[in-house]
């Protein structure tokens, strides 16, 4: 049993390191351990079991074909354990046969340099294994997880290497192999190197571009909001215009009203003037109301509640905005806006004899919550990234304005449809 100890410990360290070395490139779809582990502990029973038969006998080619068939194995069962798709987990196991190929030949050729060549062999390829996964976790592993396309442009050099190697190690005696051809290994180890260096290198590139994309799509959406935000803003001072001449034209009335009542005052006719009082107050409107602490806000909820109560919409608000916020007052009124306006014009679009109504609160919670819920017509959709799909051409630009207020302030955007009902949430 001593002199099998070398080889079964070289056999225990090559499947745990296999193991941590596919769980460093894939992406584990669970976050409990334990299943890993535990799935980890099966392959390692079952493979050093198998083994164990063949090193009594001292047949290590028989060894090479039972862990080999041991990957295999673990290339189709442990794929539902992580997220990766079909063809980045085929690049990942195959990347990890390379992997385990070199190890063996490395560790194999260079374990005579130790006083205890079973030793050494054990040594070197636990070595060389934490080296691999070091470098992977330290400087691969992020642009390899952020890539999640174009995995097949990668296959075809990787699946002609593995052949290459399976061309040196497989048809005899697998320490003659490793011995006669030390050379064109070597050589196909360096190629192999070289092949990863350059695909690395292309992920890498890959990444940036997908930034610089997402980026130029960040400024675009910005520009967009920025549009946006000048025409409501000058939608807003025209409204202001003629909410001062309305304001004038009042204060011109009331001093009129005021002399007539004077009037009657001194000529002692007061039921004339309690008349006249009673007569204006009926003719009185309530011109605004105060939803929230926010002027802005506030301002922009007065203007479309009353168009919503204009046009039948039943409206529930209920609103915690603040006077001060973290973020701009005229911004945040812009997006109530678009949110109420979006909703008035979907309660509009209803043909199936749903009562119209929106629903619009605000929780303050030191980060502002708002929430709108309003009916929607049956083919109503989302798109793809889970924002209102516009139904004509030049529509939606409201929405992608809440979408760049959201990201400008790092919130987080939330669009649902269920039963018939439209929901938008925001938190920033």
């Amino acid at each position: 049993m001593t002199s099998l100890f070398p080889d079964l410990l070289r056999a225990v360290i090559t499947d745990i390191m296999l193991i941590l070395l596919l769980s460093t490139m894939a992406t584990p779809k669970y976050k409990s351990k334990t299943l890993y582990i535990l799935s980890t502990a099966i392959i390692l029973v079952v493979n050093v079991s198998t083994n164990y038969y063949f090193y009594l006998s001292e047949n290590y080619t028989a060894v090479f074909y039972a862990d080999f068939t041991m990957l295999m194995v673990i290339g189709i069962v442990l794929k539902p354990l992580f997220t990766d798709k079909i063809m980045q987990w085929c690049f990942s196991y195959i990347t990890m046969l390379n992997i385990y190929e070199a190890v063996v030949f490395l560790s194999y050729i260079f374990s005579d340099i130790f006083p205890n060549p079973a030793y050494g062999n054990v040594f070197l390829r636990l070595i060389l294994f934490l080296l691999i996964v070091f470098v992977f976790h330290k400087w691969v592993s992020k642009p390899y997880r952020s890539v999640l396309d174009y995995w097949y442009i990668y296959m075809l050099p990787i699946v002609t290497l593995q052949a290459c190697f399976l061309g040196y190690l497989f048809g005899g005696n697998i320490e003659k192999m490793l011995v006669n051809n030390y050379v064109p290994l070597m050589l196909l180890i360096l190629l192999g190197l070289s092949i990863y260096v350059a695909i690395i290198h292309s992920l890498k590139t890959i990444t940036k571009q997908y930034a610089m994309r997402e980026a130029n799509q960040t400024m675009q959406a910005e520009r967009e909001y920025l549009q946006l935000a000048a025409g409501s803003m000058s939608q807003r001072l025209e409204l202001m215009e003629e909410v001062s001449a309305r304001n004038s034209r009042a204060a011109h009335d009331r001093r009129h009203f005021n002399n007539v009542l004077l009037e009657l005052l001194e000529q002692e006719k007061t039921g004339e003037a309690t008349a006249l009082l009673q007569s204006q107050n009926r003719m009185t409107q309530k011109i605004s109301r105060v939803y929230c602490e926010n002027s802005a806000a506030n301002a922009a909820v007065c203007h479309y509640v009353a168009l919503a109560e204009q046009a039948g919409i039943f409206t529930e608000t209920q609103l915690d905005i603040p006077r001060e916020l973290t973020v701009d007052s005229l911004e945040l009124s812009m997006v109530v806006s678009n949110l109420l306006e979006n909703a008035i014009q979907a309660c509009g679009r209803l043909t199936d004899g749903t009562k119209p109504h929106l629903r619009f609160t605000c929780r303050n919670m030191g980060r502002l919550l708002l929430e709108m819920e309003n009916p929607c017509a049956e083919d109503t959709a989302l798109d793809e990234n889970g924002y209102p799909a516009a139904s004509e051409e030049g529509h939606g630009v409201g929405s992608r304005s809440v979408v760049a207020f959201a990201k400008k302030y790092d919130g987080e955007l939330l669009y649902k449809i269920e039963n018939g009902v439209f929901r938008v949430r925001i938190l920033v």
